[in-house]
């Protein structure tokens, strides 16, 4: 899990519902409180979110109380309470709506306004898109929020994650002043591969005299202690020093590198294990073969990095002898939605061979021309497919085209009671003695029209 996961699941979605509840509603109108009956209706609502953990109960009261007649007051902090259920409903996107109308619809004002910009943030942070994250961060910051350590942090690994290398270390040097030289160990290493990314050579020296008080560009001191490590099997202290060792220049063999990139991957790093074997690819250090690709592939993709895998995996591919490299290439324009070129590698890692399981390539072909509407080439790849997968998408594609066809169906045998009810309101008008309507002179027509239609459909 990377650093902005475990601090999403820590620091953003546990403890938000107490926020929503505590904002402020707007003083726009006269009403500053709630009527009896609505106020035991919504504490109903807001016992059940906040107490029971029960958001579906809380929706139910809280659709009760928007039955009602209700003041601009009440109208305001039904919102935000529906913001909240809408949370921990996961339903995101819903939530943002109901702040954003909170702010634009006056119901929040001045502190409550800068504290839905920041929980908007966080909301958007969950949802992975980290440009609108970090908008509405600077428009909480701009707003007077005074971001404490945990804040700081969030704002470091944003700017980290877009690149933005120099911003994330003014927010890290942040963290690392409040918490001191006593900082985890976590926050050593965010900061020295910030340092090595924006070639702050200075302030990395001073961060590793923390770390190691004495002698810290002395080769041997700095194997005596990794061997110590592993040796105690302390794995993670002996890679705090691998990371010192390869941030100060010090580590020069292949053997050496690669043992940095393998550990960040097993501490569950591995964007920066990536960075870290596609920097000293590049710079000849470690062979680009079709070994490393591979690994370099592995570890983008794991990290969920699938448009910077693409290059390596179309690099590996052109080297490899079979066609689990285009396999690979296909599974990732399938992450990415790109159904056409997905097909294309899928069909020239299936004409190359060697793969270890070509159904699953027919059942991800078949899915991007489904994808593609492209229905009978579909059932053509999931029928080649042979396996439970391809025939699950089958299944599914007969139930969608029965749903149209029985819909179909319905509107022209509706359309065919729709008209005789007409015609037997006409005949009842000319029994009256009355002049036809225009729609009563056709009628028949058009009955006779429908039924044919029916009738056709029915044999087709």
């Amino acid at each position: 899990m990377s650093v902005l996961s475990r601090l999403r699941d820590v620091a953003i979605v546990g403890g938000f519902v107490g926020a929503i509840s505590t904002v402020s509603v707007a003083q726009a109108c006269e009403e500053t409180a709630f009527t009896s009956k609505n106020a035991e209706i919504y504490l109903k609502a807001e016992n059940e979110i906040m107490t029971n953990d029960n958001p579906q109960g809380a929706l139910v009261h809280l659709n009760t109380l928007r039955q009602q007649e209700l003041n601009c007051y009440e109208f305001g902090a039904a919102l935000q309470l529906g913001a909240a259920i809408k949370l921990e409903s996961e339903d995101y996107r819903g939530a943002i709506n109901d702040l954003l109308r909170l702010i634009q619809d006056g119901y929040i004002k001045g502190d409550a306004v800068a504290q839905a910009h920041f929980n908007i943030s966080q909301i958007y942070l969950t949802l992975d898109d980290l440009d609108r994250s970090l908008e509405y961060m600077n428009k909480w910051l701009a707003g007077g929020g005074q971001p404490d350590r945990s804040q700081k942090w969030i704002l470091a690994v944003i700017y980290q994650k877009k690149e933005n290398y120099r911003e994330s270390l003014k927010w890290a040097e942040a963290v690392f002043k409040e918490d001191g030289p006593n900082a985890k160990r976590e926050v050593y290493d965010f900061l020295i591969f910030l340092y090595d990314e924006t070639g702050n050579l200075a302030k990395k020296a001073e961060l590793l005299e923390y770390l190691l008080i004495k002698n810290p560009n002395e080769r041997m001191l700095w194997d005596a202690i990794s061997g110590d490590y592993f040796r105690a099997n302390r794995d993670r202290r002996a890679f705090a020093v691998q990371q010192a060792l390869y941030a100060g220049g010090i580590l020069e063999t292949e053997a050496e590198l690669i043992r940095v990139v393998n550990f960040y991957n097993q501490f569950n790093a591995p964007f920066q294990a990536a960075r870290v074997l596609e920097k000293e690819m590049n710079a000849g250090r470690i062979t680009k073969d079709y070994k490393n690709l591979e690994l370099l592939a592995n570890l983008y993709q794991v990290a969920r990095e699938f448009k910077r895998a693409i290059p390596v995996i179309e690099e590996a591919a052109l080297m490899s002898t079979n066609g689990q490299m285009y396999e690979r290439l296909g599974r990732s324009y399938v992450e990415l939605k790109d159904w056409d070129l997905a097909e294309e590698n899928l069909t020239k890692a299936l004409n190359k061979g060697g793969l270890r399981d070509t159904s699953l390539a027919w059942v991800l072909i078949g899915q991007a021309r489904y994808e593609g509407d492209d229905r009978a080439g579909a059932r053509e790849a999931f029928r080649k497919s042979n396996s439970r997968g391809g025939r699950g998408w089958i299944g599914f594609m007969d139930a969608e085209e029965a749903t149209a066809t029985a819909l179909a169906r319905f509107e022209i045998s509706s359309l065919v009671e729709d008209l005789k009810v007409e015609k037997r309101r006409c005949d009842k008008l000319a029994v009256l003695g009355g002049d036809p309507t225009e729609e009563c002179q056709t009628v028949e027509d058009r009955l006779d029209a429908a039924t044919a239609d029916l009738v056709a459909f029915d044999t087709a």
